[in-house]
């Protein structure tokens, strides 16, 4: 028998800026990034979530103007698309298939630039189609949630949702660059600034106690979204995720433990009985109250961190429950994180707040437990009045 093994490694750089108004004419940013893709004049196609045109009716006449004030360096090979913004965008194969169209049209090569503007569905979507066009187009993320400034919009994954399954196709792509524009924060509802703060409490509790803990004292100036401890909170969790991707050793998850996954397990499961209602922030936060829970009554964590868990969630305006928890499937969809992560079942649970575990079993009767818990937030009652063991505290969770 002859064996023939090829082995080889490849280096990814990408930077993350944070910056403001970056389509102002004097700004030069944006137009450096393509500096750094060679000296040429390169094509741009441009592709803008359709929500963030509504907040931002002149848009598109500023990204022209930008492209014809630096044409030197860049040239938009067409007309701006809007693509529908929200997960919807990430169940519809149209547009993708939109996508490649325009791609072939406009003859765009390897060394052609996409300019994805949007939240993280819009960014998940677009980076697909980027990924598999002509295997790799250079990609430039523009986030404008905060959820897409410190989480998904500057990572190395992106998705569609496929038969019913969130995230069932997708590929492991880091982006040419990314922007983080803090001025499109500006015209973002409560609902959605909420949600993105969600994902800082989760890097903070199963990576940096000091994270929560700041996060924690400032918790009234994040509910009523201050600018500095807004800005600084999307930056400090950036770098929380980037760290992970960069230096956790499994940057295209390999293996089967996700431990920037606390919480979602049960969160995606959440927003596919709900129909996308309830959104991936809101999904996540719940799932943290849940998997702190049950990390409590597995003697992980003690009932003071538990409060402290519950009290910021709550003082950020951030759901603890869904009725819809009442119909999740326990068996069911553990099942299916462990087919996502390809292996093993591996969910993250918390030994302290800043520190955690990964376990390959769950208690499904003590999880629903746990579920029944949430759940009793919903009638008033007194949450474990029966039973002495339980967390005082949990009764004046607020509603």
């Amino acid at each position: 028998m002859q064996t023939l093994e090829q082995q080889f490694s490849i280096q990814y750089t990408f930077p993350v800026f944070f910056s403001r108004n970056v389509f102002r004419l004097e700004d030069s940013l944006l137009a450096s990034i393509f500096l750094r893709g060679g000296i040429t004049r390169h094509k741009v196609f441009c592709i803008v979530d359709s929500g963030v045109l509504a907040e931002h009716p002149f848009l598109i006449a500023q990204i022209e103007s930008y492209a014809e004030t630096h044409r030197d360096v860049m040239q938009l090979c067409g007309p701006v698309l809007s693509v529908e913004g929200g997960e919807s965008c990430k169940n519809q194969p149209s547009v993708i298939d939109t996508i490649l169209q325009y791609v072939q049209e406009y003859s765009l090569c390897r060394h052609s630039f996409i300019l994805a503007i949007g939240g993280g569905a819009v960014l998940d979507a677009v980076g697909y189609a980027a990924a598999v066009a002509h295997r790799g187009l250079r990609l430039i993320r523009m986030p404008t949630t905060v959820l897409a400034q410190n989480d998904a919009g500057i990572g190395v994954k992106n998705g569609m949702n496929f038969m019913g399954r969130k995230n069932f196709i997708g590929t492991f792509a880091p982006p040419f660059a990314v922007i983080n524009d803090s001025a499109f924060l500006d015209t973002l509802p409560p609902r959605e600034l909420r949600a993105g703060i969600a994902e800082a409490v989760k890097v903070a509790l199963i990576k940096d106690s000091s994270f929560f803990d700041s996060l924690y004292e400032q918790r009234f100036e994040l509910a009523s979204f201050s600018l500095q401890p807004m800005e600084e909170m999307i930056h400090r969790c950036a770098a929380l995720h980037m760290n992970h991707i960069g230096a956790g050793g499994d940057p295209f998850e390999l293996g089967s433990a996700r431990p920037l996954d606390f919480g979602h397990w049960s969160a995606h499961k959440l927003e596919e009985i709900t129909g996308g209602r309830i959104n991936h922030g809101e999904a996540v936060a719940i799932g943290m109250a849940l998997d702190s829970l049950y990390s409590y009554y597995k003697e992980m964590i003690e009932e003071s961190e538990l409060q402290q868990i519950f009290t910021l969630l709550g003082d950020l305006g951030l759901p603890l429950f869904h009725p819809a928890l009442a119909t999740l499937d326990i068996n069911a969809a553990l099942a299916e994180f462990r087919e996502h992560l390809g292996g093993e079942l591996a969910i993250t649970l918390l030994t302290g707040i800043g520190s955690k575990k990964e376990v390959d079993r769950i208690d499904t009767l003590l999880m629903e437990c746990c579920v029944d818990e949430l759940l009793l937030q919903d009638t008033n009652r007194v949450i474990g009045a029966d039973h002495d063991d339980r967390p005082e505290f949990m009764s004046g969770v607020p509603h």
